[in-house]
């Protein structure tokens, strides 16, 4: 938890001592699980290891946005999530499984202009994400404790679970 992707592969480069260190994925700091990594000559798998297709599970918090789409900004727009129901989650699941399209967050190391997004934004410069094809092959709502639903998501590389969870709020009202 806090650790940035950056921040393991240092922790790593400095432990075994070894120049030679790659991480298959990003990790959002306030994201915990499993990140891999790769060191020596089995750096030239790593974009191997990121095709894959990976799986999540987590929380989403109904009722509120945040402009980073997690916990690392305040959340604003509070709305009223009483009408929500099993049903309806059922229902709206439904429309995020298969290929789909999606924005990905404005805080998010994607690069535009050689700088990562986030840093644009936390400056309060406009950035305009464009959309981008990914699959869910599996969605479930694993438990309801209104506001807060647990899911399990099997995805492809490319996917962010962020805004995942922004866009199922959004299409859950």
């Amino acid at each position: 938890l806090e650790w940035t992707s950056h921040d393991v592969v240092a922790k790593v480069r400095n432990t075994l001592k070894i120049k030679k260190v790659g991480h298959a994925g990003t990790l959002d700091p306030l994201a915990t699980g499993m990140l891999i990594l790769c060191t020596g000559k089995f750096t030239k798998k790593i974009n191997e290891y990121m095709a894959r297709e990976k799986e999540y599970t987590g929380i989403f918090t109904l009722g509120a946005v945040t402009p980073t789409y997690d916990l690392e900004s305040e959340p604003e727009q509070l709305k009223d999530y009483s009408f929500i129901t099993e049903q309806l989650i059922n229902i709206q699941l439904k429309s995020f499984i298969g290929e789909i399209q999606q924005v990905p967050p404005i805080h998010s190391a994607i690069k535009q202009k050689g700088k990562p997004v986030y840093l644009l934004a936390r400056k309060g410069i406009d950035v305009k994400m464009e959309p981008r094809a990914i699959t869910i092959k599996e969605f479930e709502i694993t438990n309801i404790e209104l506001p807060v639903l647990y899911f399990r998501v099997v995805c492809t590389t490319g996917t962010y679970i962020r805004s995942l969870a922004n866009d199922f709020g959004t299409a859950l009202g």
